[in-house]
């Protein structure tokens, strides 16, 4: 069966040979992001999942980047709740501001975080631009977030086409 280069990333974090169109898929995890706006809740949503550690501390990356600097109160504590969950579960790429920080979605590149062929969630809707580097990348809610800090893998709707009709079939050039 031919295979998009979504089926294709899927399948393999699948463990499967195939992913065929509107198959639901459970696929391992290589990155899951938050941020300061995203990240606080899923911490408070972690401890519901029944894990005391996150799956890998290599593969959970926090940046604030959001709320930074701090413009007041509650984004000074959303931003130290999130750097608190990294030092206790000891997560390796928590980037602080002001060192080796930046924009999340330009710098997880950069770091060499995200490649072709990796399977990425995020708590943010900006995540989908890894697809640039031929990774398979989504926006995922809080709450998905923390799912996939605690068991290091996620559902996968498999669609494997374009949806919808095109929105100028019978157009002709008209020049």
């Amino acid at each position: 069966m031919k295979m998009t280069m979504t089926q294709k990333i899927l399948a393999a974090h699948a463990g499967k040979a195939e992913a065929r169109p509107g198959e639901l898929v459970m696929a391992k995890l290589d990155l899951v992001l938050g941020n300061d706006i995203t990240a606080p809740i899923a911490i408070k949503e972690f401890p519901r999942f029944g894990c005391d550690r996150v799956f890998d501390r290599e593969k959970v990356v926090l940046v604030p980047d959001h709320f930074t600097p701090n413009k007041d109160i509650k984004a000074a504590t959303q931003c130290a709740a999130m750097r608190a969950f990294a030092r206790t579960q000891g997560i390796v790429n928590y980037f602080e501001t002001g060192h080796d920080c930046g924009i999340e979605h330009a710098l997880l590149p950069e770091k060499g975080l995200v490649t072709a062929g990796d399977l990425v969630i995020g708590a943010d809707s900006h995540t989908c631009t890894y697809g640039a580097l031929g990774a398979f990348s989504t926006g995922v809610g809080s709450t998905d977030m923390a799912a996939g800090m605690a068991a290091g893998q996620t559902w996968a709707a498999q669609v494997g086409r374009r949806q919808g009709r095109d929105p100028a079939p019978d157009r002709q050039d008209r020049r």
